[in-house]
Parts: C-alpha cells; structure tokens; sequence
C-alpha cells in the first residue's frame, strides 16, 4: 500500500454543470464528518447515549465486513482505488437503505467520497450525481485533532490535512452551509452541535 505525495493528490473541482442536479429525496439526516481522527466515532456514539438514531461509518464497516472474511488488512488496502471505489457503492447502497423521514446522525456522507477519490487518482465527477439523490438536513464538520493511525486507517497526517480542506470545498459546492465544530472536549463538542440544532429547529 503506497499513499502519494499531497502534491500528486488531484485537485480537480466539482462540475458546475452537475451543481445545478436537483436533489431527488429530502431527509432529516445530520451528517457528522471530519478528517480522519478528527473525533467523529467519538461524537456519534456520544449522540447515540442522547437516544438519537446513528449510522456508522461505511468505510470502516466495509474493511471490518472484509476482516471478518479472513482478509488481512494488507489484502484490503493492496489496491486503494478498487478499495475506495467498493467503499463509495457501500456507502450508496446503506443510505439507500436509511428512512429518509427518521432523524438520523451519519458518520460521514457519501460527498466525503469525492476528497478521496481526488487522492486516490480518481475523478471525483464520476460519484457526484450520486450526491444528488439525498439531500442531508445538516452538516458538520469537526476540526482537526493531532493525526493518530490505528489498525484499519491508512491515511497519514497529509491525506486528512488534504481531505478536510475538500470536505468544506465539496459540500458548499453542492449547496450546503456546513458547521464547523471546535476542537474541544467530546461533551463540549456534543453539546454545540445538539444547541446548534436546536437553536436551528432541526431536532
């Protein structure tokens, strides 16, 4: 498993042509997103002991669904692009699976697909008219804490650097206002996304 240089990583925008896509179903979803180990599993679970309806991470499901099979991670993560293009058909089909009507906090959500697709190589237009077919309540998006690895993520400290500046860029372009989260405590964290909801009507 090689990671390029930020410098090989694509920069390549979202297609404006594509931006004006109406989107096909409204949901009361709430996506919590970030750079990798930015505190995302952390805030969920921490939403999940509110007694509010979560969906985990798709792309950590999928290595563990792939672990379960026997594989080790070095057979998961051999071939990133084949890996990052079977983590985005996931990540579609569990949205896909999700109640629109319930209030719903992801982590992550199918746009964050596009960053990677940009490191991987891959022209993040491919995925983009499949951002159209949700339309997320709300977005947040934590800031960045110190980059640690564990033993499912492969990014380094130049992939979420990388992938966190996209995150803003992709979901503006596809028309939202993200909220950025501080990078404080994990109950303090909680407490500005659930006030900010609140103070929004959003739950």
């Amino acid at each position: 498993m090689i990671l390029k240089n930020r410098s090989d990583f694509l920069t390549t925008e979202l297609d404006p042509n594509m931006l004006s896509t109406p989107f096909e179903v409204e949901t009361n979803w709430h996506v919590i997103t970030g750079a990798p180990s930015s505190g995302k599993t952390t805030l969920i679970n921490l939403i999940e002991e509110k007694g509010y309806k979560t969906a985990p991470e798709p792309a950590r499901q999928y290595i563990e669904m792939e672990l379960e099979k026997g594989l080790t991670i070095n057979d998961v993560q051999k071939d990133l692009v084949a890996l990052n293009k079977a983590i985005a058909d996931f990540h579609l089909g569990i949205e896909r699976q999700l109640p629109a009507n319930d209030t719903i906090f992801l982590d992550r959500g199918l746009p964050d697909c596009l960053s990677y697709h940009r490191i991987h190589g891959m022209n993040p237009n491919e995925l983009l008219k499949f951002c159209f077919y949700h339309h997320y309540r709300s977005i947040f998006i934590l800031e960045r804490l110190p980059f640690r690895q564990d033993g499912v993520r492969y990014e380094d400290d130049q992939c979420a650097e990388f992938h966190q500046l996209w995150l803003l860029k992709d979901y503006r372009a596809l028309g939202y206002n993200p909220i950025l989260v501080p990078m404080t405590a994990p109950q303090e964290r909680l407490s500005f996304v659930l006030e900010k909801l609140s103070d929004l009507n959003l739950i």
